[in-house]
């Protein structure tokens, strides 16, 4: 298994040495040589899709107001082969039947019931309806562009400001390790019980939510646990970009491929 990347500051600061502009230069050309932009709409939100190489590894960004880990999967896929879905918006909340939606709410009418009265106080019951049949209608569009393969998972990244962090997570999860408890902000989730055997030999916090305990907040990882695809979130605090780069190219190295 893959160590974390601890070299990516080594020369924080100084000019580029040889292979550094090596690695500038070959990640620069492998971008303008791989990478594929398209935008559309999904389940009414604006995405992007950014390919490289024929990998069939999904990513995924779905809160546009998380710029560190926005920054993060677009510096990982100059390099790492896959496709990854980011939402366009950059606020949390994306624009619906002029009201709002958290996209990360919209995976059961249960969760989104909740979240379109909570974020649309005003909108009668009649309008509330209207949207959660738009959502079953059109929210396959969104789940078929970041299912995984077959055998393969799902990543996504997260960043958090407040004072969420894995505590928060701990008590509604089927398993827990604790491997960085002085920075409880950055964690991985996961529904896959073997990919939380793999990533608690790692050194980051990390929780296994197959069977998560509580209400249901229609969010992707719920979503993802009931289906039965391995997914796993990477939340790390707004701001550490390099400690996010880290987790991510450890996690990835870690898990799994399709075909592996």
């Amino acid at each position: 298994m893959p160590a974390p990347d601890s070299t990516r500051t080594a020369h924080s600061g100084n000019s580029l040495t040889a292979p550094d502009r090596r690695e500038f230069l070959g990640s620069f050309l492998t971008a303008l040589l791989f990478w594929r932009h398209r935008g559309r709409r999904l389940a009414g939100i604006d995405v992007e899709r950014i390919h490289h190489g024929r990998a069939r590894r999904r990513y995924l960004l779905i809160h546009g107001n998380e710029q560190t880990a926005r920054q993060v999967l677009t510096l990982h896929l100059v390099q790492a082969h896959g496709s990854a879905v980011l939402v366009r918006n950059r606020t949390r909340n994306v624009p619906f039947q002029g009201g709002e939606l958290d996209p990360n709410r919209m995976f059961s009418r249960e969760g989104a019931e909740r979240n379109l009265r909570s974020l649309n106080p005003g909108w009668s019951d009649a309008e509330v309806l209207s949207g959660l049949v738009i959502l079953d209608r059109d929210r396959h569009q969104f789940l078929n562009a970041v299912w995984p393969a077959k055998g393969d998972a799902l990543i996504a990244v997260h960043n958090n400001s407040g004072g969420y962090s894995v505590r928060d997570e701990t008590e509604v999860s089927n398993r827990v390790a604790l491997k960085d408890e002085t920075n409880p902000h950055e964690f991985c989730l996961c529904t896959d019980p073997a990919d939380f055997d793999l990533l608690a030999k790692g050194p980051y916090n990390v929780v296994l939510q197959n069977r998560a305990r509580g209400a249901d907040d229609g969010s992707l990882s719920r979503y993802a646990a009931r289906a039965g695809f391995r997914y796993v979130n990477i939340e790390a605090g707004l701001g550490k970009l390099e400690k996010q780069r880290a987790m991510l190219d450890w996690v990835d190295g870690a898990l799994p491929r399709s075909g592996e």
